[in-house]
């Protein structure tokens, strides 16, 4: 990670670059060790108010922190407290893209067969697209009951599969699932 600094109205000391070298440290775990890594420091004093600017930048990730006290070692910590929480979160929404994954899409289709018994080639009338939805086996059950059809093609919220839920000629449910 490349760390650049810029200072406004105070002297750049080297126990400030150092101390906050370590506090930004702890930021490499997040995004990892590429050296496209760049992370500017701004730091400054306007009358009382230590003010610190922090923009990091890497692949395909840009974000900022502003903050301000009466101290400067503070405001430093302060500010590496928001930026790491950012990180965090940024983090926690990619894993859940991740396991989320691409929504994925059935395709239904009505085949009809001729009454002909020399000809047994299925003819597709209609095509359609859809994605199931996520939920959970009981509100499929719910909503295969409400809806009053045959079956429901679902993906299950714990399994993240897609599953398909049917009406048996008894009035119960049974239900399909993949297991892979």
């Amino acid at each position: 990670m490349n760390i650049s600094y810029a200072f406004k109205n105070i002297e750049a000391s080297d126990h400030l670059k150092e101390y906050a070298a370590s506090r930004f440290e702890k930021m490499g775990k997040f995004i990892g060790d590429t050296i496209e890594t760049e992370l500017q420091i701004n730091l400054g004093v306007d009358k009382f108010r230590h003010q610190a600017e922090v923009i990091l930048s890497a692949d395909n990730l840009h974000i900022s922190a502003y903050e301000e006290s009466e101290d400067m070692y503070s405001t430093i910590d302060l500010v590496s407290e928001k930026l790491e929480a950012q990180l965090k979160r940024m983090r926690e929404r990619h894993k859940e893209r991740r396991r989320a994954g691409t929504p994925r899409s059935a395709r239904m289709d009505v085949i009809s067969f001729s009454d002909d018994t020399t000809d047994t080639t299925p003819i597709i009338k209609e095509s359609d697209l859809f994605e199931p939805k996520p939920m959970s086996i009981d509100e499929a059950a719910m909503q295969l009951a409400a809806l009053k059809y045959e079956f429901l093609v679902f993906r299950d919220a714990d399994t993240d599969r897609v599953n398909v839920l049917y009406r048996t000629k008894t009035g119960d449910f049974g239900l399909i699932d993949p297991g892979n």
